[in-house]
């Protein structure tokens, strides 16, 4: 089990509304019972069923009257009660007696036709007094039976067995009705925190703005869903003040880094002046990437019809003379004559002359540009490859593979933006050659 689930709010809930019902229920019951048991009811109630038994103690005769015959059951109630008693009146108004009937009962007989049901408490021992009529229906009609002298409840026990009968399916309900109903109410209850929930996943990184919404939260959830809205507000104001202050600082540098290349192609050929030209080139691109990072297209609303093939074409053809005063040389291949998809074109021709510079100053050799069917770009070298350990973590920012490296690390990082900005991927592979293959995967139109 997860340790979500563990920590379910929900679940906790549920269980403890229904455990807090059940132990009510068993509480208020208990309660009830106890009540019944110290109630003074008093008395003794006649066992009901003795009625069944003198019922089916009697027959009709050949000469169609009322007469007893000897039944087991009746054979083992006078067993057991030495006492019982009983008489029986059909609908003609016969009647036959049994047993030693008190003479308190003797003129009832002749009235059973008036009474359907009866139940006699005799509160003095020994309850010979207490007796029973119910109406039952036999082989010969029904029947009419008053009876006594049997077995005998406690007055108190009878309600106590009898509350129990009619409470059990009352308990049973009030349980098994919450306990469907509990979890869709608290589900329900919960509905508004799954939107929220589902909401702050689909929060991007590269959104800016995106806020969880607080219109049917509960009160109790409100304050933390306004806590993460107050977080993400100052992680936007935070991040913008980051974005004004590279776009900033990268404009600031373009002017001093311009006026100092030109100062050093005014001195003198030598050594020197080639070594500063190089490092000025290195603090010029510098401020062009950072400025690069800022001019991606974060919405995709410059997106617009355009081909692979023919862009990747003009980078080939464009960094051409940069390759051969690098002594490399590059091959421009591809698998169909078209393959479309939708995109910033400046920014996808950036990414590819980000990678093709990249292989001419870091590998050498042959630089190769294959697109294929799909919006697969591959750029590929000669050179030493990319260790399989370091292949997720040269495109962040400022990592290079060499401490030395005279890289900024940025160039990398700059393609991986521009390829998820496309909505498309970029991975590392070994090139058939040995060295490494950059492939970009974008969505094809």
């Amino acid at each position: 089990m997860t340790a979500s689930a563990n920590h379910s709010l929900k679940k906790r809930l549920i269980w403890h509304i229904l455990t807090f019902q059940v132990l009510l229920l068993v509480t208020v019951i208990a309660g009830f019972m106890a009540l019944l048991i110290r109630a003074d009811l008093g008395g003794m109630i006649l066992d009901a069923g003795s009625a069944s038994i003198a019922a089916g103690a009697v027959e009709v005769g050949p000469d169609q009257r009322l007469r007893l015959k000897d039944t087991p059951e009746l054979g083992a109630m006078r067993a057991e009660s030495p006492g019982f008693w009983f008489i029986v009146r059909n609908a003609r108004g016969e009647t036959v007696e049994s047993g030693p009937v008190p003479d308190a009962y003797r003129g009832i007989g002749g009235h059973l036709d008036r009474v359907t049901f009866g139940d006699i408490r005799d509160g003095v021992e020994p309850y010979v007094l207490s007796a029973v009529v119910r109406v039952i229906e036999a082989e010969g009609g029904p029947y009419t039976v008053l009876t006594g002298g049997g077995r005998l409840w406690s007055a108190s026990f009878a309600v106590f067995f009898l509350t129990n009968l009619l409470l059990l399916p009352i308990v049973l309900i009030l349980v098994l009705i919450p306990a469907f109903a509990i979890p869709i109410i608290v589900r329900r209850a919960f509905s508004s925190l799954a939107e929220v929930a589902d909401h702050a996943r689909s929060i991007d990184v590269d959104r800016r703005g995106a806020r969880l919404p607080d219109g049917r939260v509960p009160g109790e959830v409100r304050p933390l869903v306004e806590a993460v809205n107050g977080a993400l507000q100052r992680l936007d104001e935070g991040y913008e003040r980051r974005q004004r202050f590279i776009l900033d600082a990268a404009h600031e540098l373009r002017t001093p880094v311009a006026i100092l290349q030109t100062r050093l192609e005014g001195m003198d050929f030598g050594p020197l002046r080639s070594r500063l030209l190089v490092d000025a080139a290195r603090i010029a691109g510098l401020a062009e990437q950072l400025l690069d990072l800022e001019r991606i297209d974060r919405d995709g609303s410059h997106f617009a019809p355009l081909d692979l093939v023919s862009l990747c074409r003009d980078v080939a053809a464009d960094l051409a003379p940069l390759a051969l005063s690098a002594d490399c040389d590059i091959s421009f291949s591809h698998g169909p004559d078209q393959v479309s998809t939708r995109g910033d074109a400046g920014a996808l021709e950036r990414a590819v002359t980000n990678l093709v510079r990249n292989a001419i100053e870091h590998a050498g050799g042959l630089i190769s540009i294959h697109v294929d069917r799909g919006g697969i770009i591959e750029v590929s070298d000669e050179g030493p490859g990319v260790p399989e350990s370091e292949r997720e973590r040269i495109f962040e920012p400022f990592h290079r593979l060499l401490p030395r490296d005279h890289g900024a690390g940025l160039g990398l990082h700059l393609v991986s933006e521009i390829v998820s900005r496309h909505k498309g991927h970029i991975s590392v592979v070994c090139a058939p050659s040995g060295g490494a293959c950059f492939r970009i995967t974008l969505p094809v139109a």
